[in-house]
C-alpha cells in the first residue's frame, strides 16, 4: 500500500479553513516554519517569523496563540470564532482567568463545545484564547435570559477555559 502525500502546507490550511471557517486559511503566508515530532514526524505547530501561531492537539483541534488569533482576525469570517466578553470581566480575562458565561456579551455562530475560540472586546482586540466549554446556543440562551432580565438562568459557570491572556504572556 503506497503512503500518501500531502502537502504540509495543503494540510495546515484543510485544518484551519474546516476548524475555522471557509478562506480563514488564506492569510497563512507560503513559508510556515513547521516543528516536526521526533517520534511520528507529524505536524506539531507552526509558526511565523518565530512567532508560534498554533499547535496540533491529539484530538484533531488546534490550540491556537494569541500571535495566531491576531492572525486570523483580519480575515472577517473569524469573528464567528470568538467571543466577547462584558467590560467589567476583560481585566480579569487578560490576566488569564476563565470567562464565566453570564459575562459573554456576544459569541459567534461558530464556537461550539471543545473548539478554540478568541476572547476579544468590542474593538475586536484580542484578549485571550482558550477553549469554550459550551457551544453556541448555550451562550445564546444566556445572552437572551440576561437581556429579558429573567433570573436564575440554568446556564452557570465557566463558558470559555482560557489558555492565554494578554497580560499573562512572558514576551
Amino acid at each position: 500500500m503506497q503512503k500518501l502525500f500531502l502537502d504540509p502546507y495543503q494540510k495546515i490550511c484543510s485544518h484551519v479553513d474546516f476548524l475555522f471557517g471557509r478562506d480563514i486559511s488564506s492569510i497563512l503566508p507560503k513559508d510556515l516554519e513547521l516543528e516536526y515530532s521526533r517520534k511520528t514526524g507529524k505536524i506539531k505547530s507552526f509558526s511565523i517569523d518565530r512567532k508560534l501561531i498554533g499547535t496540533f492537539r491529539t484530538d484533531g483541534g488546534i490550540a491556537l496563540t494569541i500571535n495566531g488569533a491576531n492572525l486570523f482576525l483580519k480575515q472577517q469570517g473569524y469573528l464567528s470564532n470568538c467571543v466577547i466578553p462584558v467590560d467589567d470581566a476583560i481585566p480579569f480575562v487578560s490576566e488569564g482567568r476563565s470567562l464565566f458565561v453570564k459575562h459573554v456579551l456576544r459569541c459567534g455562530e461558530n464556537v461550539k463545545s471543545g473548539s478554540d475560540v478568541a476572547v476579544i472586546d468590542k474593538n475586536e482586540s484580542v484578549l485571550a484564547v482558550g477553549r469554550s466549554l459550551l457551544p453556541f446556543s448555550y451562550y445564546s440562551q444566556s445572552i437572551d435570559d440576561i437581556a429579558n432580565h429573567q433570573r436564575g438562568s440554568l446556564i452557570r459557570g465557566i463558558g470559555v477555559k482560557i489558555r492565554e491572556g494578554i497580560k499573562s504572556r512572558s514576551t
